[in-house]
């Protein structure tokens, strides 16, 4: 049939892509071996002429490849590789296509993982300029002759900073730039980075695609707008391939094979049906997000609000024109910010975890937890001040959720 919708092929993908004994979706392969009946065809597969099979499931299963499909086709690209994690996703991108000598250009507001990652690479003697992403010219301007790299967050965690990913887009396109677009906290339900010329898309399977808080997973897609064959850092030995599989042949031989970071079989079965309500759960939460972002702002308890989609955030317009909602993130501050742990402890519906995107609200003190180790300097830079909440709305029900707040506000 003619190209289905976004919920429709995912709940119908493996059907469509043929399951035996007419499962719905594809079953668990737990065999980490593969066995071939002749063995040129198990040479084709290490050498890569042959095409679609399988020899140790450190570089993948038949059932992490249904899941790759899966997300190829949410995110609009032209092949994914599944990690064992976010993190592990993001590293692999780094490590597998950045060189010592090399320069990268990343916004200043990124995950504290991802901050901590660029300290790392910095050791390992790649160049590393971070800036304000939300204007064009800021990244233009920390362009040097050795920049490979461009990498920004759709929406930053926890400040909700939003880069000119058009903008950028269109300079990384008019430089010869990979540009890297971290997805995670908007998802494929409400922005395709490909949409504004992102060459690969790094996804946290953990959060907005699985969704419940059950399985680790992170995925890096490539979109195919980027011509490997002009990228300086490809290997010799995956130069033989098309030019647009060279990036995430790279990606798979040294993210997977190399340091092994593989996502197992049952967790991406997992994550796979976590997927499917995937749409309907990132409404609902971001449905929640914005009645609380509207609630909170108009406490006189609360200072400042930070949400896309309430008016009053910089970067308002852009989340507008490009998502189709705010998602799930949003931080807040306290007028009296002493007052920060009796109002987290009074709450009751919201969880105090760290983690995002589950079902259910989670809340956590951001500077004495996931930035702690980021230090003052870093924390001011990135507008986290000591007193900042992040919360990630869940899909209770609004009404339960600011009747909570209310009670847990009239400590404040």
């Amino acid at each position: 049939m003619d190209k289905q919708g976004f919920t429709t092929g995912i709940v119908h993908g493996d059907r469509n892509t043929g399951v035996e004994h007419g499962g719905l979706r594809q079953p668990i392969h737990t065999s980490v071996q593969y066995g071939f009946e002749r063995v040129e065809d198990l040479i084709g597969v290490f050498q890569g002429t042959k095409k679609g099979g399988f020899n140790y499931a450190r570089q993948g299963t038949p059932t992490t490849a249904a899941l790759e499909r899966k997300i190829t086709n949410l995110e609009e690209g032209v092949g994914s590789i599944c990690f064992s994690t976010g993190m592990a996703a993001i590293t692999a991108v780094f490590l597998t296509l950045l060189r010592a000598g090399d320069h990268l250009v990343a916004s200043r507001y990124v995950f504290g993982n991802t901050n901590s990652l660029f300290n790392t690479l910095r050791t390992l003697g790649v160049e590393v300029t971070t800036v304000d992403a939300g204007v064009r010219d800021n990244v233009a301007d920390a362009i040097k002759p050795n920049t490979r790299m461009v990498f920004v967050e759709t929406i930053a965690n926890p400040g909700t900073q939003i880069p000119d990913l058009l903008g950028i887009g269109e300079l990384c396109g008019e430089r010869g730039l990979a540009y890297v677009v971290d997805n995670t906290i908007t998802s494929p339900a409400l922005f395709r980075p490909k949409h504004v010329g992102a060459s690969l898309v790094i996804n946290s399977l953990t959060k907005t695609i699985a969704g419940h808080g059950a399985a680790l997973g992170g995925a890096v897609t490539d979109t195919g707008l980027f011509d490997w064959s002009r990228y300086p850092n490809i290997a010799e030995d995956y130069r033989r391939s098309a030019s647009k599989e060279q990036g995430l042949l790279q990606i798979r031989k040294k993210g997977l094979r190399d340091m092994g970071a593989a996502l197992s079989s049952e967790q991406a079965h997992q994550i796979a049906l976590g997927a499917e309500t995937l749409a309907l759960r990132v409404a609902k939460c971001s449905d929640n997000a914005l009645a609380l972002a509207n609630y909170l702002e108009r406490h006189d308890a609360i200072g400042n609000v930070f949400y896309p989609g309430l008016e009053s955030h910089p970067q308002h317009g852009i989340a507008k024109a490009l998502f189709k909602s705010g998602s799930w993130l949003l931080s807040f501050e306290l007028r009296n910010a002493d007052r920060m742990v009796d109002v987290i402890n009074a709450l009751q519906l919201p969880v105090k975890a760290t983690g995002l995107g589950d079902t259910r609200t989670l809340i956590i003190p951001v500077a004495p937890t996931i930035f702690f180790e980021a230090g003052e300097q870093t924390r001011k830079a990135m507008g986290i001040s000591d007193g900042m909440i992040r919360l990630s709305a869940g899909i209770e029900e609004i009404d339960d959720l600011i009747s909570d707040f209310e009670q847990a506000l009239k400590l404040a």
